[in-house]
């Protein structure tokens, strides 16, 4: 009895295989991905893969390391997260957002309290471009604790510096570091 009922099974699970080859096939066919150019928006769920960027460090000895960053987050949490140390944060919040161009949010932080965490962002990547630019207390910092001839037009706190998804593959470099641990 058993028998006769595995043999039925098998029979009709046999009868049905040509039909469930030919629908796995277009499943299959739906599935795969489109060789059109695709829009910027994928029709499947978004991944944690679109928001990670991979950004390149050169600290002062010019040994480069490619780190992963979180869009939204600020170069310095994504640099201590990866163990690249850049020394003290300058902790405070942005003051303000620039929401669009008729529009600025103000968020009411205190801004950079500090600059040894002094970076120089790649010129020319398209991240950069986009990166609000540096408010009035940030560039006192920087004035106030590096030398004139150690600023640059790149030069930017990386507590200030939220990385956006057109950052991917820029080149940060890490000056040397003023001595911070003075008792």
């Amino acid at each position: 009895m058993l028998s006769s009922c595995l043999l039925r099974v098998a029979r009709r699970s046999a009868a049905s295989a040509p039909a469930a080859t030919a629908a796995r096939r277009s499943m299959a066919a739906a599935a795969a991905p489109s060789t059109a150019v695709s829009s910027t928006f994928n029709d499947g769920p978004p991944s944690v893969f679109d928001k990670i960027v991979k950004v390149t460090i050169i600290d002062p000895s010019g040994a480069r390391r490619i780190i992963p960053a979180m869009v939204g987050q600020t170069l310095y949490e994504a640099c201590d997260v990866n163990g690249v140390d850049l020394g003290p944060s300058s902790c405070g919040p942005a003051q303000e957002k620039v929401r669009s161009s008729t529009w600025t949010e103000p968020l009411y932080g205190e801004g950079a309290a500090s600059g040894f965490d002094h970076v120089l962002l790649q010129g020319g990547n398209a991240g950069v471009d986009i990166v609000e630019p540096p408010h009035d207390n940030e560039k006192k910092m920087l004035e106030a604790y590096w030398d004139d001839d150690e600023i640059f037009p790149e030069s930017r706190l990386a507590s200030q510096v939220e990385i956006n998804d057109k950052m991917d593959g820029m080149v940060v470099y890490v000056p040397d570091r003023i001595v911070d641990d003075i008792p």
